[in-house]
């Protein structure tokens, strides 16, 4: 053994410097993320697990929307506001209701009442007028009269017999109609003889007795076991009317749609009404002086 290789034998062994590892190359195999071999494990375990099949039919868009809507599903506010909306809507046919049973009468009627109607209004305008131009000349004549007291004293007495009538304190006669109201079956009452007393009064009955009874402008009706009262004085079927004033007016006043002759007939009444040119009403009634009227002209 030479010198040289006696000293590396005795030369103590030294180690390689430790370098850095090298970084992989970028174009390999790619490390994997220790993030996703988790991943891995829970997909491959989902996969595992067997998946439940949705119970029940698939309900279609028509049928979701049936179910969000019935039953419905109010609270108490809409509940209030639904109720007043009805509340409000029944009152409105209530009225419209009552409304349409006032024209019912006028809607069914024929042509030849209508026309009839309609003449009687014309004739009640006509009336108006004529009293109206009455009272116009009364008055030019009080003003134009030369001796106006002489005029006034005629005009006053005039009025004094006027109001006679009216009053029932002097008979009077005149054009006019008679009526006959028969009543068999006991079914006519009061009302329906003072309604038909009302439509004369309307239609220009200047005086009406009814069965020996002077009809005034106090005159009230009461039923009386099988007849009617009249101021108290018990008249019983069949009731006469006698009537002064334009047959014109008065007989067309009976027959009016709904009116008082067909009133009478639904109660199997039988009506008869005539014209006559000469009507006399000689019932009187005593003259009352009032207990605490008093006149207030000076």
């Amino acid at each position: 053994m030479n010198e040289h290789e006696h000293d590396a034998s005795t030369r103590p062994a030294v180690s390689r410097p430790r370098t850095a590892p090298e970084d992989p190359p970028t174009a390999g195999l790619r490390r994997e993320l220790p993030a996703e071999v988790p991943a891995r494990a829970s997909a491959a375990a989902w996969e595992d697990v067997p998946q439940e099949e949705p119970a029940g039919p698939v309900l279609t868009g028509r049928q979701r929307l049936v179910q969000g809507l019935w039953p419905p599903r109010l609270t108490r506010a809409q509940l209030i506001v639904a109720l007043l909306l009805f509340g409000l809507g029944f009152g409105l046919a209530v009225q419209v209701a009552s409304h349409g049973e006032g024209d019912s009468a006028l809607r069914g009627a024929r042509q030849e009442d209508l026309v009839r109607i309609l003449d009687e209004l014309d004739d009640r305008t006509e009336r108006l007028e004529d009293e109206k131009r009455g009272l116009e000349k009364q008055r030019d004549e009080l003003e134009n009269s030369s001796d106006q007291a002489e005029e006034a004293r005629k005009q006053t007495i005039e009025k004094e017999r006027q109001l006679g009538v009216l009053a029932g304190t002097v008979a009077a006669q005149g054009p006019g109609i008679t009526m006959a109201i028969e009543d068999t079956n006991g079914t006519v009452e009061a009302n329906m003889l003072l309604d038909a007393i009302q439509e004369l009064r309307a239609a220009g009955a200047e005086a009406i007795q009814v069965n020996g009874v002077r009809v005034v402008a106090g005159t009230y009706l009461t039923d009386s076991g099988n007849g009617v009262d009249v101021d108290g004085n018990k008249i019983t079927a069949p009731y006469r009317f006698k009537v002064i004033g334009k047959p014109q007016d008065l007989e067309p006043a009976l027959h009016i749609p709904g009116g008082v002759v067909q009133t009478l007939e639904k109660e199997q009444a039988t009506v008869t009404v005539e014209r006559s040119t000469k009507i006399v009403v000689d019932a009187l009634r005593a003259a009352e002086r009032p207990d605490y009227a008093r006149s207030s002209s000076r």
